[in-house]
């Protein structure tokens, strides 16, 4: 193994020390680099080193640490992609949200391969990164902002206007919403560290946001002829194989996924909507009523994402929202009004909060307020159908005011304050609300959620080729292919590469063409296999922490009760469900194939094989 770092990498880890304003250059590991590659597996390194298993989420001990990969201001397409890492306080584990823009290039140019936060800062501040270093600057003018507000007025007082690119907590992350998320605003698109809590941890940490002026670095490629002829021959399937989102960005799954009989209503209780509401909240609503522009992160050409624009909210460039929040905040709570569907998602990302988390949560406490255990005296808005009170439970969260301080802990804290049997009703797995796909509906969802590091993400095992029909509907090899689609989802996190894009353009396995990409980047001559590899060590080293931590096992596992007792209960999938024992016999299928124990920790000889002794 080469003990040279690829000049595809700027070379240096920033450590930013809050409580004394400390800045530390380090130099990147060359066997590091070839062991996790960048981005998410950078981001589980760095967590793993830095974070005691004894400290919690909010604590000082706690790191943010945002990360980019070998493939950032490289000809490979669609890799303006950033990761943040962290200990959730969603799931208490360890966690990587990813998000475009252009903050990921601005990184990238400054040759810091990764930031990370320690500490706490004294006074609200925000931290500025150029390529000399890192310095900490006072934010108490900017308490309460919202998101898009703070990184405007950051960009302004740099001086430097779009040369400057910030991604920034709103309100819900400085009151602590343990779903708080961050948003990056730029001229040509949006993007937001969605899931897990990042913002919630930014603001534990008195930091309202962190701005980069772009530096002057550029990646050598071992390559750069190869790597451009690559990218170029892939040009034709990547279009081709995006139209969809091309057109309608991830609002166009509404209508194909509801006509599945899996896209959750009224909290899951049921997967089909009539079609006449999933019409109303669908891609095509959207694109002929409301679609004003068509936006795009730096480098790709899908160009999937949507500004919206709804007159008679007085709202001119909304962020679309996304097929996963149309579920969490539309058919999740029975409301299919697009127009307040539509505030209640733009008020979120301004306020900085996860519109599934958020959803799902509202959907579960409509529930148990149906069911008698929340009692009206301490609740407003929680019927199922009130699209008004949808808005204005967006903003009691994000400020913890009346029944949104409770909602602001999310659906499993919220079940273990209730009475009675308020956890049948939860949607989630470890701690973290589930995503739109169905884990009653599609069997690679089941195990896939149920292994998952990060709880209740879509972003661990796929759902793509379970809506084309493979694990859909059978267990036959099901956790072999849950297992090798979390190592896709590692690799290209560290890749750091748009997973539209790999999907549609590059396969939806680990295949030659990731290999040669590599190669062409770094000079380094891998096989497919040991390019997969990758992804299962970064994968084995995630769950790893998580073990330390106390939070992943057999027992932790598991899905929630409605998913495992209650079969679909009419619609095309009527009848699908994941019972305890069909999940059981997945687990063995699962630990057997990864090379663990019958508890679900890696075992010396795993780790041994994966180059990871020093972690057993």
């Amino acid at each position: 193994m080469t003990d040279e770092l690829p000049p595809v990498y700027g070379g240096e880890i920033l450590h930013v020390h809050l409580d004394s304003g400390e800045v530390e250059r380090e130099s990147i590991d060359p066997r590091d680099a070839r062991r996790f590659l960048g981005g998410n597996g950078f981001a589980a390194r760095l967590v793993h080193d830095h974070v005691p298993p004894e400290a919690g989420p909010f604590d000082p001990e706690n790191v943010l640490a945002f990360t980019v990969g070998p493939m950032n201001l490289t000809p490979f397409q669609s890799t303006s992609r950033g990761v943040v890492g962290f200990v959730s306080p969603m799931t208490d584990g360890f966690f990587d949200s990813t998000f475009g823009g252009t903050f990921p290039r601005a990184q990238k140019s400054t040759g810091f391969e990764a930031i990370v936060l320690h500490g706490r800062a004294e006074e609200l501040s925000y931290v500025h990164v150029s390529e000399d270093g890192a310095e900490l600057k006072p934010a108490t003018d900017l308490a309460g902002a919202e998101t898009y507000d703070t990184c405007e007025r950051i960009r302004e007082r740099e001086g430097e206007g779009y040369d400057t690119h910030v991604i920034a907590a709103g309100p819900a992350g400085e009151n602590r919403v343990r779903y708080a998320c961050l948003l990056h605003d730029s001229k040509i698109r949006e993007g937001v560290a969605g899931r897990g809590g990042s913002g919630a941890v930014l603001g534990s940490k008195n930091v309202k946001a962190v701005a980069i002026r772009e530096g002057e670095f550029e990646p050598e490629l071992a390559d750069e002829d190869g790597l451009r002829q690559l990218a170029g021959s892939r040009m034709g399937p990547l279009m081709e194989g995006t139209e969809m989102l091309q057109e309608y960005g991830t609002s166009g799954l509404v209508n194909p996924i509801n006509e599945m009989g899996k896209l959750g209503e009224s909290n899951n209780r049921r997967e089909q909507a009539a079609d006449e509401d999933a019409e109303a909240i669908s891609g095509e609503t959207l694109r002929a009523e409301y679609v004003t522009e068509d936006t795009t992160c730096a480098n790709c050409a899908v160009r999937c994402g949507k500004r919206v624009s709804v007159e008679a909210e007085g709202i001119t460039a909304a962020k679309i929202p996304e097929f996963e929040s149309l579920f969490a905040t539309a058919s999740m709570q029975e409301t299919y009004d697009i127009e307040r569907v539509i505030t209640s998602n733009d008020l979120c990302d301004r306020l900085g909060m996860d519109t599934i988390s958020w959803g799902v949560t509202v959907a579960f406490a409509r529930e148990c307020y149906a069911e008698g255990l929340i009692s009206e005296d301490a609740s407003e808005h929680l019927e199922f159908g009130d699209a008004d009170g949808l808005v204005e439970l967006a903003r009691e969260t994000a400020h913890r005011e009346g029944i949104g301080d409770d909602l602001a802990e999310g659906s499993f804290r919220m079940a273990e304050a209730l009475e009675g049997n308020s956890s049948s009703y939860l949607h989630g797995s470890k701690g973290l609300e589930f995503a739109a796909h169905s884990p009653r509906g599609l069997k690679g969802m089941s195990i896939g959620y149920a292994t998952s590091t990060r709880g209740g993400s879509h972003h661990d095992t796929r759902p793509t080729r379970q809506y084309d029909g493979e694990h859909d509907e059978t267990t036959e090899g099901t956790p072999e292919f849950a297992a090798r689609s979390q190592h896709f989802t590692a690799l290209g996190d560290s890749l750091t590469q748009c997973r539209f894009v790999s999907e549609g353009g590059w396969g939806t396995d680990i295949t030659e063409e990731y290999r040669d990409a590599l190669a062409a980047a770094t000079g380094w001559e891998l096989s497919t296999a040991e390019v997969e590899e990758i992804g299962e060590r970064i994968y084995n080293l995630e769950r790893l922490i998580n073990v330390e931590r106390g939070v992943a096992s057999r027992e932790a596992d598991t899905l929630s009760e409605r998913v495992m007792s209650e079969p679909i209960p009419d619609g095309p999938a009527e009848g699908m469900y994941c019972p305890p024992e069909e999940l059981e016999a997945m687990l063995d299928e699962y630990y057997a194939f990864r090379g663990w124990d019958d508890d679900g920790v890696p075992t010396a000889e795993t780790l041994d094989r994966l180059g990871m002794a020093e972690f057993a």
